[in-house]
């Protein structure tokens, strides 16, 4: 892959959840993110470019057609070795794909959730999910919490997956909650803006990481 590919393919799961502040990181970059509406049918052609899957309101295991479509395409790419950074339901279909499994918890884990790494460190974490990952083989635990155990597992350093939303940012926040309404559990109010920062922060450092190792 050359090192100066400038763009990087992205699939999203829900109309109200983009790609947040992951556009920001990229725009900073000179990236240009395409982006691909599964929940319409549309994914890019089976390859080993880097992708991005973000989360979504739907089981792994099950789903409608267009996850399954989905499910498909990314046993496809896994084979032609293409790097993946995996985001919630992302990350649950990224495990599925290279031999895990999902369980539903006792009951969801939601907003801000304290998310401790091996390498010690601890932050906050926008979290909205009922289910969690056994991990696949070969899989290295990075981040846990009280309640979820994997949290952030890496296969090798171009495969990532993240339990939590580091995406998410205010206008993110805000977006979800218009479209949710009394369902989200997410914050109302007055952004915490150091909040917001922190974990942009991290967002970019890991995904430096992940587009170094793509690249």
């Amino acid at each position: 892959m050359s090192s100066e590919k400038t763009t990087l393919n992205v699939i999203q799961h829900h109309s109200a959840e983009g790609p947040g502040a992951i556009a920001h990181w990229a725009q900073a970059r000179g990236l240009s993110l395409t982006v691909f509406r599964a929940y319409l049918g549309e994914l890019p052609p089976m390859s080993a470019e880097p992708v991005v899957l973000l989360g979504g309101p739907y089981e792994s295991n099950a789903g409608p057609a267009w996850l399954e479509a989905e499910r498909q395409w990314l046993a496809g790419i896994l084979e032609r070795g293409a790097p993946v950074f995996a985001i919630c339901l992302g990350a649950q279909l990224l495990a599925l794909g290279l031999g895990g499994n999902i369980r539903r918890m006792d009951s969801p884990e939601t907003g801000w959730t304290t998310v401790t790494f091996t390498d010690g460190q601890a932050l906050s974490m926008l979290e909205w999910h009922e289910d969690a990952i056994n991990l696949p083989p070969q899989a290295q635990c990075l981040a846990r919490s009280d309640r979820c155990e994997q949290q952030m597992y890496s296969v090798g350093p171009t495969r990532v997956g993240l339990q939590f939303h580091p995406e998410w940012n205010a206008e993110s926040v805000a977006t979800l909650n218009e479209f949710f309404a009394e369902e989200s559990p997410l914050p109302r109010g007055q952004p915490d803006s150091a909040a917001y920062a922190k974990v942009f922060a991290w967002l970019q450092v890991t995904l430096d990481a992940w587009w170094e190792a793509c690249v």
